[in-house]
């Protein structure tokens, strides 16, 4: 099979078109010929070293995708041959085939296209994970949602909407706001230095918002900390763009809470993934809410993807397609 290999860490150019073996799935494992793999901001972190450093190179990079069942290992009895699957974390995503454990895979509904399943799974997740438990948006909150235009904003600010909250978006350039807007924020701030504090507080009648969705690095931590509200919350959850300044926790003001949510802790069972999955399926299925594809570009072409969603030129969500 073909795959994208990294030998090295480092920019882009390390992502290198191979054909390597294609393996046969293990007991409890399955076989997957990819037909849609999505690009993730810690796909960059994998490259650049930052992240996956216990593992020993040559890798194949990617943890999300769709395909179709070719093999099935030893004892797997709850897919079939030719079943239509997704995956939300899985190692060695970018490329024709993948091996995953079979309890990691959901089947996807026949109304949910492989490219639509492809963008609802690392990100849709995330963002599920976001506005349903880490902070649970009630009726009436107020969030402030950064990045709205990627591929985490666009689902982030639905859900919010769908829960009765309102959506205070901020973009990095103008040509972004639309695409906001589109996706229900009720106010755009367009701002790349880091600065916006002092809209917030004006759309907000100088309250501040409920809670802030920061995974756009270290820039927009010190006006992320000033647009909350007592008791408001901070999620931050851009590592891979840039750590925050270290913090005094009796300086915080307003008695605010800042935390980390991590990923694998909203699908740390089987169970928690299907609720989460299922969920989100049938919210697309429903069509209240929309996955916005970006850009596709074929597998081979994943330094471009890269190039692309690290200059923040991207909107919505990349896929790589096989």
């Amino acid at each position: 099979m073909n795959a994208i290999q990294l030998f090295q860490h480092g920019g882009p150019e390390q992502l290198v078109w191979r054909n390597v073996p294609t393996g046969e799935p293990r007991a409890g494992e399955v076989l997957v010929r990819t037909t849609a793999v999505g690009v993730n901001f810690m796909d960059i972190g994998v490259r650049n070293g930052q992240l996956w450093r216990d593992q020993p190179l040559p890798l194949i990079p990617g943890v999300e995708g769709v395909g179709e069942v070719i093999a099935l290992g030893e004892g797997v009895q709850s897919l079939t041959m030719g079943e239509r699957v997704a995956w939300v974390y899985a190692q060695a995503s970018y490329a024709e085939h993948v091996i995953v454990p079979a309890d990691s895979l959901v089947s996807v509904p026949a109304s949910i296209p492989d490219d639509t399943a492809a963008g609802l799974m690392m990100q849709g997740v995330t963002a599920h994970h976001f506005a349903t438990r880490f902070y649970a948006v009630k009726p009436g909150d107020v969030a402030l949602v950064h990045a709205a235009a990627g591929g985490v904003g666009l689902l982030l600010t639905q859900m919010i909407k769908l829960r009765g909250g309102r959506v205070i978006a901020r973009v990095s350039s103008a040509d972004k706001e639309a695409i906001a807007r589109a996706a229900g924020a009720d106010d755009v701030i367009v701002s790349s230095d880091g600065r916006f504090v002092d809209e917030v507080m004006r759309l907000t009648a100088n309250e501040g918002v409920n809670v802030v969705y920061d995974g756009s690095g270290a820039a927009t931590f010190q006006d992320s900390m000033g647009s909350l509200r007592h008791h408001g919350v901070l999620a931050y959850y851009g590592p891979v763009l840039g750590s925050p300044p270290s913090i005094n926790i009796a300086a915080l003001p307003r008695s605010i809470m800042i935390g980390f949510p991590k990923f694998s802790d909203h699908i740390a069972t089987r169970d928690t993934l299907l609720t989460c999955v299922n969920e989100l399926f049938e919210w697309v299925g429903s069509e209240r809410l929309k996955v916005t594809i970006g850009q596709r570009y074929p597998l081979r072409e994943a330094a471009r993807a890269h190039i692309d969603l690290q200059s923040r030129r991207s909107t919505g969500k990349l896929l790589l397609i096989p």
